[in-house]
């Protein structure tokens, strides 16, 4: 995955462009364990403006930078504000590209969190668990039966 390729592929955005990005906290379930990991991603406003409303988040930082300090030729930049163990999400950078668009059209987001800085003011919680691996299995005992009139037109 090359980051300047899907910023070719999105003329609507440049580096230049102002996103999110935040510090998760996710787990990995293995071998019945489980295992916290911090993962970057990008925050759409959308959900930056209910994280600051004060909902339960995994996020325990979030910066406000630009595509160009994130995105390079051949490869993602982390920044400063984070650990070094923590690690970039799948598809970065097609969501980082997504999520720069929601600044786009939503330019007052953006004063949230300005340019260059970080915010560590969230309602941190991991009481539910984002478990990034988890499958669902669905089985038979799962089927909601049904009346045998609930499709009928009475």
């Amino acid at each position: 995955m090359a980051a300047a390729i899907s910023l070719d592929q999105a003329p609507d955005v440049s580096t230049d462009s102002y996103l999110v990005v935040g510090l998760a906290t996710c787990f990995i379930k293995e071998d019945g364990e489980v295992h916290e990991v911090k993962v970057i991603e990008p925050i759409p406003s959308a959900a930056l403006e209910a994280i600051l409303k004060g909902i339960a988040t995994s996020y325990s930082l979030a910066c406000g930078t630009t595509l160009g300090e994130l995105l390079t030729e051949n490869s993602l930049q982390k920044p400063a504000e984070f650990p070094p163990a923590s690690q970039f999400c799948d598809d970065f950078a097609e969501r980082a590209i997504a999520a720069a668009r929601t600044y786009q059209s939503r330019k007052e987001a953006q004063t949230h969190i300005p340019l260059g800085t970080t915010r560590h003011d969230f309602n941190y919680s991991t009481e539910r668990k984002r478990v990034l691996n988890q499958t669902r299995v669905v089985r038979q005992e799962d089927d909601v039966k049904q009346h045998e009139y609930t499709h009928k037109v009475l």
